[in-house]
């Protein structure tokens, strides 16, 4: 509980008033510190250059952030004549956060440190039973497993990012839309970890975070907004309105697999109850074993589609089905794009999205754009790190704001 203490001294602490030294002090710190993080190694002459300040004021910059520990000498650069440089890069080993994909059966997790540097992902199997499990356990042993993959200390960690397979209300701290999480606590579910673990913790709904990295890396970076369909075992929708996530009232927007299906989809499947029954995942392993693909449940015929000789059937089958799920999020939000996701979109690729590009235009009068996901691997576990990637950042940043006070 130490960090929460020092956290709150810093949050009472009065910052710098406007152009008084400690302010232009901080300012200027906080400017080296982003140049850093941005171009990774510099000189002090370089830093200069860059912010537009003196090589003294960049000298006097460079000393107060290696004193205080958020920077370090690197190496040096030879300059011609005279002595090298000595070039600098931010400790990245200060503050860490690890970012944590979790559902029934498996979590992947990975560390995540100011600079953005790529750390090994790990996957770990989980059990069933809620007896042997419980969120604090399960979170704990993510973050051991990520860090000595990856060969740093958990004690640096200040921070974690979970996707779940459900939905956190912000109002009352409470899960909802969850059947995934054995030994999970539904009500104070993020108090209840920040109290075990002394560390911040950011909780989220997978398809919401697999959205931030469809927006970072994927197939909405340069779009205005997007619709995001995941496919996978169970259903979800993640909306981007310019950037920003929608996540509802009470967390639970997206959850598109409760949606009832219309009349129309009866001729594809009558005992469809809702979009779940339509294109769930049981619904697409049994389209798939109807066209003699073998696989031990959804996740092998899923795979198992993205090569198979039957791929183009099985395609043509899973579009007019997908595209019943598709009309609705364009009669209500007309999104710019909709990305098709989770494994059933990632199996089906390009030609998947055309194929429903068809059925949508054919059964509607929307025109919207569908892709595939551009996310090529774990877009959950990649849309928790970039969460992370910016508290980790801002966490730096505090220390700036406390070694300038």
């Amino acid at each position: 509980m130490q960090s929460f203490q020092r956290r709150d001294v810093r949050r009472v602490s009065p910052k710098p008033v406007r152009g008084t030294p400690s302010w232009l002090r901080e300012t200027n710190d906080r400017t080296a510190l982003a140049l850093l993080l941005e171009h990774g190694v510099l000189t002090r002459t370089r830093i200069g250059e860059l912010s537009g300040l003196s090589k003294p004021t960049a000298a006097q910059m460079v000393a107060r952030l290696e004193t205080a520990g958020l920077i370090h000498a690197v190496g040096e650069v030879s300059g011609g004549r005279g002595p090298n440089a000595a070039s600098y890069a931010v400790r990245t080993d200060r503050v860490l956060g690890v970012a944590i994909d979790i559902n029934y059966q498996v979590m992947r997790a990975t560390v995540v440190d100011a600079s953005g540097h790529e750390h090994p992902t790990i996957s770990l199997t989980l059990s069933r039973s809620a007896r042997e499990r419980s969120a604090a356990t399960d979170v704990r042993t993510a973050i051991d497993a990520a860090c000595d993959a990856a060969g740093v200390t958990s004690s640096a960690v200040q921070a974690v990012s979970i996707g779940v397979q459900g939905a956190l209300d912000p109002r009352t701290d409470e899960l909802s839309f969850v059947e995934t999480l054995p030994g999970w606590p539904r009500k104070g579910i993020r108090r209840h970890l920040e109290e075990a673990l002394g560390i911040r913790v950011h909780i989220d709904n997978d398809v919401n975070l697999a959205a931030l990295a469809e927006r970072s890396e994927g197939a909405g970076e340069d779009s205005s907004g997007f619709a995001l369909l995941w496919m996978g075992d169970g259903l979800g929708l993640s909306i981007d309105q310019g950037g920003v996530v929608h996540r509802g009232a009470s967390g639970g927007a997206g959850e598109i697999g409760y949606l009832p299906t219309p009349k129309s989809a009866g001729a594809l499947d009558p005992e469809a109850a809702d979009l779940q029954d339509l294109i769930g995942g049981p619904s697409v392993a049994r389209i798939a074993r109807s066209h003699g693909l073998r696989g031990r449940g959804y996740a092998a015929l899923v795979e198992a589609i993205a090569t198979a000789p039957e791929r183009e059937a099985v395609l043509h089958d899973l579009a007019p089905r997908i595209a019943v799920g598709v009309i609705p999020v364009l009669a209500l939000l007309d999104p710019e794009l909709v990305v098709l996701g989770g494994p059933t979109g990632r199996a089906g690729g390009d030609r998947l999205a055309e194929l429903v590009g068809h059925h949508v235009r054919r059964a509607s009068r929307w025109t919207a754009t569908i892709v595939a996901t551009g996310v090529a691997e774990h877009p959950v576990l990649r849309g928790a790190r970039e969460h992370l990637l910016a508290d980790v950042r801002n966490s730096l940043f505090s220390e700036v704001s406390r070694i300038t006070a």
